[in-house]
């Protein structure tokens, strides 16, 4: 088991290509959902210096915070409610440049400024979300989309 995070690469894309080949393995040593999401919310928020990071468990109609990297979050986000409750509400990736401009966005940190969030899909339902927040505008773009969604996918096998 890899107990030291260390996510090398130049670009972007190679860091997401050493970090998930460190979550693959993690995961496959895991069979504990919330142990696995807490390792990959601590992988990706020290090797990347998200703002925030982690996940939201479905629970009936709310998402439920599960394990996190960063500061105080929001504990229940309804269906349908911020970028989070549009993404499992969706079942699809939603990326937000600017947050404030997001209708409908939930504002758990004022320091929030951009954000990214992408289900994680078992038998065409909603499990849970990663969620991914930067203190910086238009942080995200179609790279981290990419490599978010294969890192998902490593929780429906």
């Amino acid at each position: 088991m890899a107990e030291d995070i260390v996510i090398l690469g130049n670009t972007k894309e190679e860091k997401y290509s050493n970090a998930f080949l460190q979550i693959k393995a993690l995961l496959n040593a895991e069979k504990d959902l919330i142990a696995s999401m807490a390792n990959t919310a601590a992988v990706l928020h020290f090797a990347f210096g998200f703002f925030w990071t982690g996940f939201y468990r479905v629970d009936g109609e709310e998402l439920v915070l599960g394990p996190f990297q960063g500061p105080l979050a929001c504990m229940r986000i309804k269906k349908g409610r911020g970028v989070c409750g549009t993404a499992w509400q969706e079942k699809r990736t939603v990326l937000v440049d600017d947050v404030e401009k997001f209708k409908g966005h939930i504002a758990c940190s004022s320091l929030s400024k951009s954000e990214i969030v992408v289900p994680l899909v078992k038998d065409g339902q909603v499990q849970a979300v990663l969620d991914i927040d930067s203190d910086k505008y238009s942080f995200f773009d179609l790279t981290d989309k990419k490599w978010l969604e294969r890192i998902a996918e490593l929780f429906t096998l």
